[in-house]
């Protein structure tokens, strides 16, 4: 294969955006974000969209291009990606994506699983019950059902948690049973890299971006779109804190700890998923960018070599 993807991950925080956008312009191609929340229009400052700067530097895909009032999966994001790459590779042999959503860069580079079809009866019960009791009821029956599942999903996403309940209750069987190794057949070819930093770090880059995020109007920001809460676009670290601030029920900054708690948890799991791929070549995060380009550009040419 000619066409090469060259795909950044890491912890939240850790630099992927300002990497992303060395690499696009040393190569003179185009950016895919395949960053879950930064989809949303409506969701500027507590998704840490790239600002304009950086915007301009590189042309971006599939930043706020959607609406918090639209309903749009992965799966909806895998068939809508790979034909924005397949009309990006008629213009470029290499295009970047970028990102910290895994289930989001796996759907890209390997496609998704197929699960077996369940009542839709079963998805509107666990509705009502994440309506009426809350999301932590849902947790701990996932957490009981199939254990490998809930250490490893976004459990404070109602739609991945529903997602996964339903497969269980439907079928009887662990939603992890219907994961496969099998990847789709693709027209290019990944290089993966990842940047790592010791977890003190990430966590202090972190609270430190969390800090920045209120100087920049994140509570403005969720105010604007509380009424509209029960969205599940909405349910997303950085807001949903801050919808119980506005109800009353925590303090400010009882919130803003929060944010900063559910925010590292959020980089652990991060971890977690990217560290089983073997295929990621892991970079310190304040490694200079001339080596990773190097090491890029030598495994293209060993590419090359070996057609």
């Amino acid at each position: 294969m000619s066409k090469h993807l060259i795909t950044i991950v890491g912890a939240t925080a850790i630099g992927k955006t300002a990497l992303s956008i060395a690499i696009a312009k040393h190569f003179n191609t185009e950016i895919l974000s395949c960053d879950s929340r930064q989809f949303y229009k409506e969701m500027c400052i507590g998704t840490a969209v790239p600002s304009t700067e950086e915007l301009a530097q590189a042309p971006h895909h599939f930043i706020q291009n959607r609406s918090v009032f639209e309903d749009y999966s992965v799966g909806s994001f895998e068939t809508d990606a790979i034909h924005t790459l397949d009309t990006l590779f008629k213009k470029h042999d290499i295009v970047v994506m970028v990102g910290g959503s895994g289930l989001y860069v796996d759907a890209v580079l390997k496609g998704l699983d197929n699960f077996p079809k369940v009542a839709p009866s079963i998805r509107k019960e666990l509705k009502e019950r994440l309506s009426k009791d809350g999301i932590a009821t849902l947790q701990e029956q996932l957490k009981i059902v199939d254990p490998k599942t809930y250490a490893k999903i976004a459990i404070e996403n109602p739609q991945r948690l529903i997602r996964a309940l339903e497969i269980c209750i439907g079928t009887g069987k662990p939603y992890a049973s219907f994961l496969t190794d099998k990847a789709a057949l693709r027209n290019f070819t990944a290089i993966k890299i990842g940047l790592t930093a010791d977890r003190a770090i990430i966590y202090n880059r972190i609270n430190q971006r969390v800090d920045l995020m209120f100087k920049e109007g994140l509570e403005a920001e969720a105010r604007n779109l509380l009424k509209h809460k029960n969205l599940n676009a909405l349910q997303t670290v950085g807001y949903r804190e801050l919808f119980s601030y506005f109800e009353g029920e925590i303090p400010l900054d009882v919130a803003i700890d929060e944010i900063k708690k559910n925010t590292r948890r959020f980089a652990k799991r991060q971890g977690t998923w990217f560290r089983k791929d073997s295929e990621i070549e892991w970079f310190d995060y304040r490694e200079r960018i001339g080596l990773i380009l190097e090491h890029i550009s030598s495994r293209l040419e060993n590419r090359t070599l070996l057609r």
